[in-house]
C-alpha cells in the first residue's frame, strides 16, 4: 500500500512540474506570435494548466473509472473557483471588467451546465464526448475572431523564440502524460484498499491538478499580468466541463456508478461558481475580504460527495 501511495504522490508531482513547465513554453510561444494577454490566458494557458485534467480523464476512461474522471473534473473546477481565485487575491487583489466577467464567466457557467446535463444519466458515450470538444472549440475560434490578436507589440521582443520554447512543450506534456498514467492506476488501487469512492479519490486528484493553475495563475497575479491571471483561472474552468471531460469519452465510453451523489455534487460547483461571478461582477473583481469567503466555500464540496 505504502508503494500506492508513493507512485500517486509521484505521478502528481510529474503532472505538476510537467504542467508548470509546458504552460510557461507555451505563454512564451503565444505571445511571441503576438496575440493578447486576456486570450493567451483563457486559451494557451488556461489548456495548458488543464493538461493534468484531460491526460487523468483520458486514462481513468481506459480504466472505466468513470467516478474517478467526472470527480476530477468537479474536484478540480470547484478548487479553481474556490481556492485557485482565493489565493490568488490574497497574494494580490484581482480586478476585473465586469464586460469580461460577464463573457468568459458566462461561458464557463453554460460548460458547467452542459457536463451536468451529460452526466445525469450515468453515463458519457462518444458522441457526447465529441460534441462537448466542439463547442470548446467553437468558443476559442469566436473568442479569436473578436479579440485574440488585440495587444502586443513591444513585449513580444521580451520572449524566448519557438526554437527554444516547443522542446519545453514537448518535454512538459510528455511528462504530464506519465505522471497522469501513474496518478490514475495508483489512485484507483489506493480507493479500492482503503474502501472509499473512487469519486472522492477523484476530488482529491482534482484538487491535486488544480496547482498549476494556482501556481500560474498567482504568478500572473504578482507580476500584475492581471489579463492571464483571470484568463487562466475562469479559461480553464471553460475547458475542463466540456474539453477535458469530452476527451475520455472520446476514446471509451464511461459509466458513473453513482450519478445522484456525483450530479449533487457538480451542482454545488456550479452554485458556488454564480457566487464567485456575482462577487466578481458586483465588486469588478476580488479583494482580500472576499478572498476569503472563497476560501470558505471550498471544504463543503467533500461532505456533499
Amino acid at each position: 500500500m505504502l508503494e500506492q501511495y508513493i507512485l500517486f504522490v509521484g505521478g502528481l508531482a510529474l503532472l505538476v512540474v510537467g504542467a508548470e513547465r509546458a504552460v510557461s513554453s507555451a505563454g512564451d510561444l503565444a505571445l511571441y506570435y503576438g496575440v493578447s494577454k486576456l486570450f493567451v490566458g483563457v486559451s494557451v494557458i488556461a489548456v495548458g494548466t488543464s493538461v493534468p485534467e484531460m491526460t487523468t480523464s483520458v486514462y481513468a476512461a481506459s480504466y472505466g473509472a468513470g467516478d474517478l474522471l467526472v470527480g476530477n473534473i468537479v474536484g478540480s473546477e470547484t478548487a479553481q473557483i474556490t481556492l485557485a481565485i482565493g489565493v490568488v487575491a490574497l497574494i494580490s487583489p484581482i480586478v476585473a471588467q465586469r464586460r469580461n466577467v460577464m463573457v468568459y464567466g458566462g461561458a464557463m457557467v453554460l460548460s458547467m451546465i452542459i457536463m451536468i446535463l451529460t452526466i445525469e444519466d450515468g453515463e458519457i458515450i462518444r458522441s457526447e464526448g465529441f460534441l462537448m470538444m466542439l463547442s470548446y472549440v467553437f468558443f476559442i475560434y469566436t473568442m479569436y475572431t473578436n479579440e485574440g490578436g488585440e495587444e502586443i507589440t513591444e513585449e513580444v521582443v521580451e520572449r524566448e523564440p519557438p526554437r527554444r520554447t516547443v522542446p519545453w512543450i514537448v518535454l512538459g506534456l510528455g511528462m504530464v502524460v506519465l505522471g497522469g498514467h501513474i496518478m490514475v492506476t495508483a489512485g484507483v488501487e489506493i480507493a479500492r484498499a482503503v474502501g472509499i469512492s473512487e469519486y472522492i479519490v477523484g476530488l482529491l486528484t482534482g484538487l491535486g491538478t488544480t496547482a498549476p493553475e494556482i501556481v500560474v495563475a498567482g504568478i500572473a497575479a504578482r507580476g500584475g499580468e492581471e489579463g492571464i491571471s483571470v484568463g487562466a483561472i475562469l479559461g480553464s474552468n471553460i475547458t475542463d466541463p466540456v474539453f477535458s471531460l469530452g476527451i475520455g469519452p472520446l476514446f471509451y465510453d464511461v459509466a458513473l456508478e453513482d450519478p445522484g451523489g456525483v450530479v449533487s455534487s457538480a451542482q454545488y460547483m456550479l452554485v458556488v461558481s454564480l457566487l464567485v461571478l456575482g462577487l466578481f461582477y458586483w465588486q469588478r473583481g476580488i479583494d482580500r475580504r472576499a478572498a476569503v469567503l472563497c476560501l470558505l466555500l471550498y471544504p463543503p464540496s467533500f461532505y456533499i460527495a
